[in-house]
């Protein structure tokens, strides 16, 4: 049976066992014949990745070499962090698709040249997010970042409390920059990304789905009717 192995470059098994069952749910509801999904969790870093450094640990964590074993014998690999971190190097060592939440989600977002902004949690990360759309390409129609208030790990054990100040994120990535797509800018935001997609009028793109959109046109499974 095909698989795509998800990998979660930072050390909660939580925030892992959401963004399995956020892509699990996903695939089944596109394909008739959906890869099973299997999580891998690194074994060192950070709980939640909130600042520069952070990255630097969860690319090395990334590419140990349990991970790249378990990544070997999947069909398809994804890296659920939105920094996508170690993701080059991982490529590098693997002869199957590898896509990052990060990438797939502003690619999606900036489609056909729309506007598009990012809400999330981490400010630590505001130079690396805009370094990362710029590198893809998309500056030009990038309206920039919004951030919440508070401590990113602390919000996210408050999950109403994160959903409603990402929601204020997302309004003011619309209303004041002129987005036209919101991209929700973390693995670990995942639940939070579902619950926002229902409540504005334009996309609100949750970044695992994107991901798994993303694997299944690398993979060439097409989706069912």
């Amino acid at each position: 049976m095909t698989h795509i192995l998800l990998i979660n470059p930072n050390t909660s098994t939580a925030t892992t066992q959401m963004m399995v069952d956020i892509a699990r749910t996903y695939l089944a509801s596109v394909m008739s014949s959906p890869p099973m999904v299997v999580g891998a969790t690194v074994t060192r870093g950070a709980p939640m990745i909130v600042d520069e450094q952070d990255l630097v640990v969860a690319a090395e964590a990334v590419n140990e070499p349990q991970i790249v074993a378990l990544a070997a014998q999947a069909d398809g690999v994804i890296v659920g962090a939105f920094g996508d971190p170690g993701i080059e190097a991982l490529r590098a060592r693997l002869e199957v698709p590898v896509v990052g939440i990060g990438a797939s989600s502003v690619r999606e977002a900036a489609a056909g040249g729309r506007r598009f902004g990012i809400a999330t949690t981490t400010p630590m990360l505001a130079h690396s997010i805009a370094s990362n759309v710029h590198k893809l390409g998309f500056g030009a129609t990038f309206t920039g970042s919004r951030f919440t208030s508070g401590d990113p790990l602390a919000l996210g054990g408050v999950p109403s409390q994160l959903e409603s100040r990402l929601a204020r994120a997302v309004d003011a990535c619309i209303q004041q920059d002129g987005a036209r797509a919101v991209v929700i800018g973390g693995g670990p935001l995942g639940e939070a990304a579902q619950a926002l997609g229902e409540q504005f009028s334009i996309p609100v793109i949750g970044p695992v789905p994107a991901a798994c959109r993303a694997l299944i046109q690398a993979m060439r499974l097409g989706e069912a009717a």
